[in-house]
C-alpha cells in the first residue's frame, strides 16, 4: 500500500503488480476523473486501475485507488464501513440535497433548539431503510439516475438497508450543523441531511462532506493528488 506519511522514505510503485493508494480527492473532482489522472501519469504502462467507492464531486477526503492485481480486491474495500465529517445547513432543500442544484424550498428555523437536534440525530442511530437522492449515480435502465433527473424525469427509487453506527453532533451555529457519521457501505450522507430536516419538521441539504475514514484507511494517511502525480513523473524514467 502506498499513502503519504510524513517521513517516509519517497516509495517505490509497483503499479502492474498491485498498488492500493490512499488519496486525499480533491473538492469538484468526479472518483473517475482521479483514476483518470492517474491512468494517464502511469501511462505507457498499460494497467488497470479503479476506485473503491465513489466521492460526490462536492465531497472531499479519501478515495482508496487500485491498480493491478489489487484491482481484485476493490470490492472487499467497498464492503468496509465508512466515517464522514460535514455540515448540514438546516431551512432549506435542494433536489440533490446537497449544493450542486439550486435551494428550491426554505423554512423558519426559529423555533428547532439544540436539544431538538441532538434529540433527532440519536434517533437516526441503528438499521434503517434509506432512499437514495433522485441525483445519484445509481443506473436504471443502464442510465445513470442523475441523468434522468437533470432532464426533469421522474425517477421511482427503491429503498435500501444501511446503518449508522455513529451520528455525532460536533457543533451546532444554526443553521449549520457539524457531525461526524460512521455508517454502513453505500449510505448516502446527502439523504441523511435530507432526512434530518425532515425528521425536523423542516428542511435540510448537506452543504459540506469529508470522508475521513473507511475500514482501517485514514485521510490523514492520504496522498495530496498533485503531489503523488508529481512523485509517479519522477519516478518514471525508474522501473515502475
Amino acid at each position: 500500500m502506498s499513502s503519504n506519511i510524513e517521513g517516509q522514505a519517497k516509495p517505490k510503485f509497483a503499479f502492474a503488480e498491485g498498488e492500493v493508494l490512499l488519496i486525499d480527492k480533491p473538492l469538484t473532482w468526479t472518483s473517475f476523473d482521479v483514476v483518470g489522472k492517474l491512468r494517464n501519469s502511469i501511462k505507457p504502462l498499460k494497467v488497470k486501475v479503479g476506485h473503491a467507492g465513489t466521492l460526490d464531486p462536492l465531497a472531499t477526503g479519501l478515495l482508496i485507488v487500485c491498480t493491478g492485481k489489487m484491482t481484485k480486491q476493490i470490492d472487499g474495500f467497498q464492503a468496509e464501513d465508512k466515517e464522514y465529517t460535514g455540515t448540514i445547513t438546516l431551512g432549506a432543500t435542494t433536489a440533490s440535497y446537497d449544493l450542486e442544484t439550486e435551494i428550491d424550498q426554505t423554512f423558519d428555523i426559529s423555533n428547532i433548539s439544540e436539544e431538538d437536534i441532538i434529540r433527532v440525530a440519536a434517533g437516526f442511530v441503528g438499521v434503517q431503510d434509506q432512499y437514495p437522492p433522485a441525483h445519484s449515480a445509481i443506473k436504471i435502465g443502464g442510465e445513470r439516475v442523475y441523468e434522468k433527473a437533470r432532464r426533469g424525469e421522474e425517477v421511482e427509487l427503491k429503498a435500501r438497508k444501511v446503518e449508522i453506527m455513529e451520528f455525532e453532533v460536533l457543533k451546532i451555529e444554526l443553521p449549520i450543523i457539524h457531525f461526524r457519521i460512521k455508517c454502513s457501505k453505500g449510505t448516502y450522507i446527502r439523504s441523511i441531511a435530507h432526512d434530518f430536516g425532515r425528521a425536523l419538521n423542516n428542511g435540510g441539504h448537506l452543504s459540506s462532506l469529508r470522508r475521513t475514514k473507511s475500514g482501517d484507511f485514514n485521510v490523514k494517511d492520504a496522498w495530496d493528488l498533485t503531489e503523488l502525480i508529481n512523485q509517479v513523473r519522477e519516478l518514471k524514467s525508474q522501473s515502475i
